[in-house]
């Protein structure tokens, strides 16, 4: 899974958004590490939903623009879990490589004593 698709699908785990919505949403629960373009976004639902990720739930227009709201549906939700798990995982793993590192050995010094 992508990091976008995965920034996608969490923010849609909560509930439906539109697209501007969840371009802000990511850039939020990322905590600003995620910028999205708006071309990425786009083309990434358009994927999500091809793929069976997300569906469309409805549209309005606002202030003359149309909006388009998106929903996670199980298959995406079960695909998040999924990797969710996967990157804890991960993340285990490395907690633990790192927790078992000792320090490396200082080397022992040496003095010397002329007469």
């Amino acid at each position: 899974m992508t990091e976008t698709a995965f920034w996608i699908l969490t923010v849609l785990s909560s509930g439906s958004r539109h697209g501007y919505a969840i371009l802000t949403s990511v850039g939020e629960l990322s905590e600003g590490a995620v910028v999205l373009r708006v071309t990425t976004l786009y083309a990434s639902l358009e994927r999500l939903e091809r793929d069976g990720r997300i569906h469309v739930v409805g549209e309005e227009v606002v202030d003359g623009r149309a909006r388009r709201y998106y929903d996670i549906t199980d298959e995406g939700r079960t695909e998040l879990a999924a990797e969710a798990e996967r990157l804890a995982r991960r993340a285990a793993v490395a907690q633990a490589s790192i927790a078992a590192r000792t320090p490396p050995a200082r080397a022992a010094t040496v003095s010397t004593v002329t007469a």
